[in-house]
């Protein structure tokens, strides 16, 4: 019996959504590992390590013998390499995203996607969370909302056209920041947990019940 065109075109579909879906997951946990691979770019030493590490490398492989039969692809890896050690630039030991960051005594920074402030443009915004409050502020670093975390009532994630929405209510008081692209989900989703956790700190710990009989 033979395959129909439209089973053979619905497995190649499902085939490159899984593909996609492989791809996306992989690169986002590389993005949510970022800040330790920035650790790797701000630690001077470790930085000028790698890089030695690499051109190393790759000189040896320039310089392997010829004779195998992949030796030219090898040697224009190692070429490759060795180009990139030298171009890599010099450590950066702290971003002005870092120095905010310690101005403002916070430890998560997240993608606040587009940040909506009523009938006004949206603008692009990173999300400062600390326990106490979060700062959504634009590209210049300055503040578009403040939201006071220990009172964020309601925290939701839902789909928008083609793009997801997160809103956040406190007191009387509502921000939405909308996120696009291929990992729009992933970022919003993202954002929610580390609001949700730097507002769980906030909240009293329920206290141990005394022992039966004491």
């Amino acid at each position: 019996m033979s395959t129909t065109p439209t089973a053979i075109a619905a497995e190649q579909e499902n085939l490159l959504q899984r593909v996609r879906g492989a791809f996306g997951a992989g690169f986002f946990l590389v993005i949510q590992h970022f800040p330790k691979l920035l650790e790797v770019y701000r630690n001077e030493k470790v930085w000028a390590l790698l890089r030695v590490a690499m051109g190393c490398l790759g000189a040896a492989l320039v310089i392997l013998p010829l004779t195998l039969w992949s030796g030219y692809f090898t040697a224009l890896a190692g070429l490759g390499l060795f180009v990139l050690s030298i171009l890599l630039p010099p450590a950066e030991l702290e971003s002005a995203t870092d120095r905010k960051a310690r101005e403002l005594g916070v430890q998560t920074v997240v993608s606040g996607g587009e940040f909506y402030p009523g009938d006004a443009p949206a603008t692009a915004a990173q999300l400062f969370i600390s326990p106490s409050q979060t700062w959504a502020l634009d590209k210049s670093l300055s503040p578009l909302v403040v939201i006071t975390t220990a009172e964020i009532s309601s925290l939701d994630v839902e789909p928008y056209l083609d793009r997801w929405l997160l809103r956040v209510q406190w007191n009387d008081r509502k921000a939405e920041f909308l996120y696009k692209g291929i990992f729009a989900e992933r970022f919003a989703r993202l954002a929610e947990e580390s609001l949700r956790q730097a507002n769980l700190l906030t909240q009293p710990k329920p206290t141990k019940g005394l022992a039966a009989g004491a």
